[in-house]
């Protein structure tokens, strides 16, 4: 994976394949959218939290407090964020004010939590420099990923099968080295099973499998911000569920680590410890091991009961390596074999071949294909999916909603107020095309 930058590969062929299929047979009707206050005086001691946030925001932070002397200003700390609603980015608190004092040093200016960094403190007479401003946002660079930041899509190929087949032979037609080694029966036979009625479970088992490479920071972080508001909803939704919770991080051979992983926890507290301790990193070439993180999740302690719900959210913005095709179409098969839904969650960097990839991963096993969008206005351009209709709603709620149909036994498309904008004119769980033909948008 980049670690500068996320850049697509680029296939001559690919193109002239796109060109070829991408015409008024594969678009539909409409176009796709396009893309408390604190204490001001000089306190030593800082200034005050800031408020809870109303339902559906986050606090800002409360304003640290003045230097005194060569004393530090203290940090406001942020307020409490309500996962149910949709919160705008809020103020961080103010950074502490300037120091003052005979002879003493500045003061140094409180760090602002998710804003602006604080007021450099002045020196006191005959004291050195000034204190230092606060960082911004809370990380002294770049944006901090808020709760509810991030937006996606879902697409289903098992309820548009006869497409997605097509869209595989289109890509197999091109001789990409790499391609997975499915045989037809192995689509046929998962399209089958998918077909089948759904059922309610009434325990969860969740893996997140993450690459990690140093092109995937906005996506770990998110995570890293939002694992425990969604893990408190599905306890909320579904108090007898019992989830447990287990989590693969990998890069490439001749980075720090290939795999480091932690099998299935029913500790959310000590989960997000664990998440919250890894950092993005490594990389430098396009092609990571996702046979190998992949590999790790299916050989943890999954729960076998039928009542149990087992769901992977593969989150990644890189392919594998071509002579890793084989092990890789080896993993998803045992995933599918040991009732194991995958849920690719496709970042941004996607390309043709990795999107082909984690659709295939999602079809053969029952999942679905997640894929970001370039809605939330963070990181890098997302790739436009290669599928005619979709909603775009926040990813939390997107795999919330994937939990909940695993959970429910009951197939639905997002509410109304979760939407942020559609892909194509989905219109009754579907959308029509010029071809004439009709795509399954949930």
């Amino acid at each position: 994976m980049r670690t500068l930058a996320k850049t697509s590969v680029i296939w001559l062929p690919l193109i002239a394949f796109l060109a070829a299929c991408g015409g008024a047979e594969e678009s539909s009707s409409e176009d796709f959218g396009n893309r408390g206050t604190g204490d001001t005086h000089g306190n030593p001691s800082g200034g005050s939290t800031g408020g809870s946030g109303a339902s559906g925001t986050v606090g800002g932070g409360g304003a640290g407090g003045g230097g005194g002397g060569s004393t530090t200003g203290t940090t406001g700390s942020g307020g409490s964020f309500d996962p149910g609603g949709i919160p705008p980015a809020p103020p961080g608190g103010a950074g502490g004010g300037a120091g003052t004092g005979s002879g003493g040093g500045g003061g140094v200016g409180g760090t602002g939590i998710g804003g602006s960094g604080g007021t450099a403190g002045t020196g006191g007479t005959g004291g050195s420099t000034g204190g230092t401003g606060g960082s911004t946002g809370g990380t002294g660079g770049g944006p901090v990923i808020q709760p509810g930041s991030l937006t996606a899509g879902a697409w289903d190929d098992n309820r548009n099968f006869d497409r997605f087949l097509r869209y595989r032979a289109g890509l197999g037609a091109q001789q990409i080295p790499g391609l997975l080694p499915i045989d037809d029966a192995d689509y046929a036979s998962a399209r089958e099973e998918a077909s089948a009625p759904l059922r309610p479970h009434d325990r969860l088992d969740i893996s997140f499998v993450i690459d990690t490479t140093g092109s995937m920071s906005d996506e770990l972080q998110f995570l890293q911000t939002e694992f425990l508001a969604i893990s408190q909803r599905i306890s909320d939704l579904y108090p007898y569920a019992e989830p447990r919770w287990s989590l693969v991080l990998y890069r490439d051979v001749g980075d720090e680590y290939v795999v480091r992983s932690f099998d299935f926890d029913s500790d959310a507290q000590a989960f997000q410890a664990r998440l919250a301790a890894q950092r993005a990193g490594g990389g430098g070439d396009i092609p990571e091991a996702p046979e190998r993180g992949l590999g790790d999740m299916v050989n943890f302690s999954w729960r076998t009961e039928p009542n149990v719900a087992r769901l992977a959210f593969w989150v990644a913005d890189a392919p594998h390596h071509a002579q890793n095709a084989v092990a890789l179409g080896k993993t998803i098969l045992q995933s599918r074999a040991r009732g194991i839904h995958v849920y690719p969650v496709a970042s941004s960097g996607v390309d043709e071949f990795t999107e082909l990839t984690m659709r295939t991963s999602a079809q053969l096993t029952g999942g679905r294909y997640l894929f970001l969008t370039n809605d939330s206005g963070l990181g890098n351009s997302h790739k436009e999916p290669s599928i005619p209709c979709y909603f775009v709603t926040r990813l939390d709620n997107a795999m919330l909603r994937m939990v909940d149909i695993e959970l429910s036994g009951i197939y639905h498309e997002p509410a109304a107020p979760e939407i942020i904008r559609t892909g194509g004119n989905p219109q009754n769980g579907a959308c029509a095309l010029q071809s004439g033909e009709s795509a399954i948008v949930f």
